[in-house]
């Protein structure tokens, strides 16, 4: 199972990374001016992880797929990397499925 990582920005801001198994970086937070909208964040990923239709597919301008995971209420919880072809977008969706459930939370 993976993790996920609360990180503070070079702005003071804080951010949450979910981690695979092998601690890469699957999806990245928005910022947050606290701590705990960090942990509220992370919560929203465990619940809405699981449901396909939280997950919105795109298509850069420089033609890579990434994809956001969204809330109930449309708010963006955390944007993929970038992929070279949409089936690796869809093997990051599996995997966020699968990580984010994750009790284990750290600070770095």
């Amino acid at each position: 199972m993976g993790r996920f990582v609360i990180k503070t920005a070079k702005n003071g801001q804080f951010f949450f990374n979910l981690e695979a198994e092998n601690w890469k970086t699957i999806l990245t937070s928005e910022m947050y001016s606290a701590k705990s909208g960090c942990n509220t964040g992370i919560e929203s990923v465990r619940a809405n992880c699981s449901i396909d239709s939280r997950y919105d597919r795109n298509k850069s301008t420089n033609n890579k797929y990434y994809f956001n995971l969204k809330a109930v209420n449309g708010q963006i919880i955390g944007t993929s990397e970038m992929y070279e072809a949409s089936s690796g977008m869809e093997t990051g969706i599996a995997s966020v499925k699968i990580n984010g459930t994750s009790k284990t939370v750290t600070e770095e």
